[in-house]
């Protein structure tokens, strides 16, 4: 039998708004709204008076939010998407890319991602019912470092830069991701990949990793904001493993999940901004007074 789909989830594949500020927040949780805070923490002890600057260290999801994953791979997939006999819709690509990818992720979670990519590429042209040659998928693979940054990534991460630690905590390799922090334009305090860690998010042990090491240098999880697009990937895993969030929800204005899958409940998060334009200027904003 089918899962039903959660009434926010119906929400967001309709393109719905489903944002602290929005009225369906309200009708589907029964919250009011604080701005862009998320109203379903508001009995935890601080919530009240929470804000970004309480916080020291940023770690950072990087593809979806500081890289814009989703048109980076629906131009990586054009040589093949070009060749079928039907245009698909952009979210339709996405969608299956995010199913398969996922699965992938599962059935092989020591393969670095630019590895992993090429066997996605391989799944998605035989559910597509196309051949490709083995060469056409390693090119695939190798295309993470043409993914454009999001325009605001950079002037937000240098400005959070002269006030935060900022890490990255990342389902990718480390060759890979090289390519990306040159287009971010920052130095990142500590990078975690997949490859690194052995496992891909969601699942709780990068979070661990990540923490454990963070802990070395003296962070303690109340110390990090863990920032993010991804409520699959990140901020289910962060709700687990007791981190406070930021939901950077650069979908608000798209149907679906995207290159995401969707997760089984809706997580809470601490702040959402639709940018990191958004999140630097609420920033600025605040210790302005």
């Amino acid at each position: 039998m089918t899962a039903a789909v959660p009434k926010w989830a119906r929400c967001i594949e309709l393109g719905q708004d489903v944002g602290e500020r929005s009225p369906a927040w309200q009708r589907l949780t029964g919250a009011p709204v604080y701005g862009h805070r998320d109203a379903r923490r508001q009995n935890q002890p601080g919530w009240a008076t929470m804000k970004l600057s309480d916080f020291k260290v940023l770690t950072f999801d990087c593809y979806g939010t500081l890289i814009d994953w989703e048109s980076g791979i629906v131009a990586a997939l054009a040589p093949l998407t070009e060749r079928l006999p039907r245009p698909l819709p952009r979210n339709e690509i996405l969608e299956a890319h995010g199913r398969i990818e996922a699965a992938q992720q599962l059935a092989t979670p020591g393969k670095p991602y630019r590895e992993l990519l090429a066997v996605v590429y391989k799944r998605l042209a035989e559910s597509w019912g196309h051949a490709v040659s083995w060469q056409e998928c390693l090119t695939y693979g190798r295309s993470v470092g043409d993914w454009p940054a999001f325009g605001d990534s950079a002037d937000a991460l240098q400005y959070l830069k002269r006030h935060f630690r900022l890490v990255i905590l990342s389902n990718v390799d480390n060759e890979s991701f090289t390519h990306s922090n040159a287009r971010l334009g920052v130095a990142f305090d500590a990078i975690y990949t997949a490859e690194d860690i052995g496992s891909y998010k969601p699942e709780r042990r990068n979070f661990e990793y990540m923490l454990a090491d963070l802990a070395r240098r003296g962070i303690e999880p109340g110390d990090i904001l863990h920032t993010a697009e991804s409520l699959f990937h990140d901020h289910v895993p962060a709700n687990q493993i007791g981190l406070k969030s930021c939901w950077i929800h650069r979908r608000h204005g798209d149907q679906g999940f995207g290159a995401t899958q969707a997760p089984s409940t809706m997580p809470a998060h601490d702040f959402r901004f639709e940018s990191m334009a958004a999140m630097a200027a609420a920033h600025a904003a605040e210790i302005a007074g």
